[in-house]
């Protein structure tokens, strides 16, 4: 198995690693609007309310690029060609925020940012499983690790260039100014939560210097459109050369490696590859033709899988907009400067797990980590409410939390698709799943710590993991019951659940 992972991965090297450099676009691209936003706020001289709409555009549209990734499945050419656009988007993007100067125009800007990202996220991670089937979990893994490693890079080149007083000069800014950190920390989406009495102006003289974060961030992301092009250029894709689109998935290559097949057969294959292909945007997903033929567990195994993951990817939402919130409130009163570093520990084990999964999925089914990690959220939140009085135990927590959380998105797209024999629209559908959880528990956990108080934080991250382990014990049931490839079919065997 050793031998054939590395032989195919040697013959698809140049693809990978551009699938995983797109992903490293992504992660750069979601973590820097969190730290700069108060610094935007100067730039486009609006309120704390008015600039967390910005937020909101980008994960919106970053949900609506993820249904929509899966319309340019059909060739590779066509996938190729969206990932260099979405790619070389980004880099625009970065470069073209120093120039917004209204909150309209950034939340605009931010959008089409986040529609390049939604392609991203569902067109790499279609392509891995596409080219690797039942070895994907390894690669799927790295994927990720490339997306925590861009997210963990952004905000520490925004650092050096975030004001510390206050970026709009006018009469009776000082007590805003003590406390700009706290607010920059404070600030999640739709949740400017209890800053409202602070001060800040709107007008002044705008002295920001986060334009250099964005022109550096532009900078370092333009090799991955660069990246995408050469890929096109090598396969021949490029317009001028006038050469027909290449199969998504190259069939062929896939029988060869189980046996030598005449010409005829190869034929065959490609034709029952196209025929049975799923992997589409949620919206031909949802056709009816689709679902001829198939029976509940089909759809079961699509709805239990994303019901997983909206939960998983709900808490790493929900955990990361609000634990410094969280940390700073009564009983624990965490000093500012010390609960910030909250986030960034979680953030830093989430990408210290993506990295140890790597190794770690070469030698464990999916089925096994996943079921490790969502015994593993759940437990660390019962400890977490055990000990909520503890400041020790909230960042254990948290590295905690952080690492079994890590490797939940890529070992579930595995198992999923592995269960579904890489037909359905496994991918589109868990990654939407996934998008619309991070989006939707956020602002649901926002609501709910303003009017319950801070120890609802944790009440919740409890309540969403005992249904991310509920949600997969029943994706266990249905994977038992679901109906086995015959020997006929060139589907790959299924493995057991765990």
């Amino acid at each position: 198995a050793g031998c054939r992972v590395s032989a195919r991965f040697r013959r698809n090297l140049q693809p990978t690693l551009t699938y995983w450099s797109v992903f490293f676009s992504f992660g750069l691209c979601i973590a820097f609007l969190g730290p700069t936003l108060l610094d935007l706020r100067c730039q486009t001289q609006s309120s704390l309310s008015q600039i967390t709409w910005v937020f909101f555009s980008q994960q919106f549209c970053l949900l609506l690029g993820s249904c929509l990734g899966g319309v340019f499945k059909r060739t590779l050419a066509q996938s190729l060609f969206a990932l260099f656009a979405s790619s070389l988007a980004i880099s625009l993007v970065f470069a073209i925020i120093p120039l917004c100067h209204n909150v309209v125009v950034l939340a605009v800007v931010m959008a089409v940012a986040g529609l390049a990202m939604g392609c991203i996220d569902t067109i790499s991670n279609m392509q891995l499983v596409k080219i690797y089937q039942k070895d994907s979990a390894i690669f799927l893994q790295a994927l990720h690790f490339f997306v925590g490693f861009g997210a963990l890079l952004s905000p520490l080149i925004a650092d050096p260039f975030l004001s510390d007083t206050n970026c709009i000069l006018s009469n009776g800014t000082a007590n805003a100014s003590s406390n700009l950190p706290h607010i920059r920390k404070s600030l999640v989406p739709h949740h400017p939560g209890n800053l409202s009495h602070y001060d800040l102006p709107m007008k002044g003289m705008v002295v920001t210097r986060v334009s250099y974060a964005f022109w550096i961030m532009a900078l370092i992301n333009l090799p991955v459109p660069i990246a995408v092009f050469f890929l096109l250029y090598k396969e021949r894709m490029v317009p001028c050369f006038n050469s027909s689109s290449h199969p998504l998935l190259s069939a062929d290559e896939l029988a060869m490696e189980a046996r030598p097949v005449e010409k005829d057969d190869l034929s065959t294959s490609v034709h029952r590859a196209h025929a049975a292909g799923g992997h589409d945007d949620l919206f031909s997903c949802c056709q009816s033709k689709n679902f001829r033929g198939a029976s509940y567990t089909y759809f079961a195994v699509h709805i239990t899988g994303a019901l997983v993951l909206f939960m998983t990817d709900g808490i790493v939402g929900e955990y990361s907009g609000f634990i410094y919130s969280y940390a700073v409130e009564e009983p624990l009163s965490v000093v500012h400067k010390v609960a910030g570093y909250l986030p960034s520990l979680f953030w830093g084990f989430i990408t210290l797990g993506r990295l140890i999964s790597i190794p770690v999925s070469y030698r464990m089914k999916p089925a096994t980590m996943v079921f490790i990690n969502v015994i593993g959220v759940l437990i660390t939140f019962l400890l977490l409410l055990i000990f909520s009085s503890s400041v020790v135990f909230l960042f254990v927590g948290t590295a905690s939390l952080g690492l079994f959380l890590s490797s939940t998105f890529p070992s579930m797209l595995a198992y999923t698709e592995d269960i579904l024999q890489y037909k359905g629209c496994a991918t589109t559908v868990l990654v939407t799943g996934a998008g619309i959880g991070e989006m939707v528990l956020q602002l649901l956990v926002g609501s709910i710590i303003h009017d319950q108080g801070s120890y609802s934080f944790l009440v919740c991250g409890m309540i969403f993991g005992g249904l991310a382990f509920t949600f997969y014990a029943f994706l266990l049931f249905f994977h038992r019951i679901y109906p086995k490839p015959s020997t006929g079919k060139k589907a790959p065997a299924l493995s057991p659940a765990l």
